[in-house]
């Protein structure tokens, strides 16, 4: 049984996507598509940079999104693996839920841009430039991770964001609150913190304006019916309603990403094997979450190439 995930911030780089749509007419049509959709030549951006504009929140969404949907597209069109036949469930890291939604039919690429590129403006502007901050927990797991949260705190918003696997973890917040929790780390038994390099404070409670702004949004613009399964981020158990679906991404705004809850569930549900498109980043979180499951990621021609002959 196999699962087809899609990766969030992060996996943005300059040449994105690029090989993909000199191999591939059906990828170069995603990218152009996401380009009308937006009003903005953004695969200009993925292909030459500046990286800084790149991995602004309201670019690199609808980028990543792009990125995906065009592997799955090449996947579907040039080789014939149709992720309605091929998956028997689909997850996405963050934004990457609006991917795996994409890919299996709940929204149109064109609104599934529009809707990123909505959600990293609404995002970016929910809380001032330098108020809040997001460091990256090394040699933490998720209790660790808790109790550090509540101490460094202290009036403040410090919560857990994203419980990628069971060696990291991400707390957002209030930049003191990060602050003090980084130097907190070794006293909780925590290997180190590290500050990201992100401009807004994701998924935590500073984000409350941004979830509201996307309510309206996905009121104007539902997802439709999808033609496998979905994983939820914030609940890491299985969606098959559009409106359940609708619901849980207006709280994945200021929820919990709970990627490696999520992974145990869909193992816990039969798959065996997961299939990351358009980045590197969540097949090796897999690996870590458990070692018995099986991760490949997609990224090059060659990539898709060589999964089609393994599994034509």
């Amino acid at each position: 049984m196999t699962a087809f995930i899609f990766p969030g911030q992060g996996s943005q780089k300059v040449g994105m996507g690029v090989e993909l749509a000199a191999a591939s007419a059906h990828a170069l049509e995603v990218f152009q598509e996401v380009d009308e959709a937006l009003q903005q030549r953004l695969s200009g951006l993925m292909k030459d940079g500046p990286e800084d504009e790149l991995t602004m929140t309201a670019n690199a969404q609808p980028a990543i999104m792009a990125n995906s949907v065009a592997t799955a597209r090449v996947l579907e069109k040039e080789f014939g693996i149709v992720l309605a036949s091929a998956a028997d469930c689909v997850a996405g890291h963050s934004l990457g839920e609006y991917s795996a939604l994409c890919a299996a039919g709940a929204f149109s690429l064109a609104d599934a841009a529009r809707l990123l590129r909505l959600r990293g403006m609404a995002m970016q502007d929910a809380v001032p430039v330098g108020v809040g901050a997001m460091a990256a927990l090394l040699g933490a797991d998720i209790e660790k991770a808790t109790a550090l949260a509540e101490a460094a705190a202290q009036g403040q918003v410090c919560e857990v964001a994203n419980d990628n696997d069971p060696t990291q973890v991400v707390i957002s917040g209030h930049a003191a609150a990060i602050d003090r929790a980084i130097e907190l780390a070794k006293d909780h038994g925590i290997k180190r913190g590290i500050k990201l390099p992100v401009s807004a404070p994701f998924h935590c409670s500073l984000m409350e304006p941004a979830a509201r702004r996307m309510e309206e949004a996905l009121a104007a613009t539902p997802p439709q019916a999808f033609t496998v399964p979905l994983f939820a981020n914030v609940t890491a158990a299985r969606v098959t309603y559009p409106a359940e679906e609708q619901r849980l991404l207006v709280e994945q705004v200021t929820g919990r990403v709970r990627w490696r809850e999520s992974v145990l569930a869909m193992r816990a549900a039969g798959i065996e094997r997961f299939v990351e498109l358009g980045g590197k980043v969540l097949g090796p979180m897999v690996g870590r979450i458990d070692k018995d499951a099986q991760a490949i990621s997609l990224v090059t021609m060659e990539d898709l190439e060589n999964f089609a002959k393994e599994n034509g």
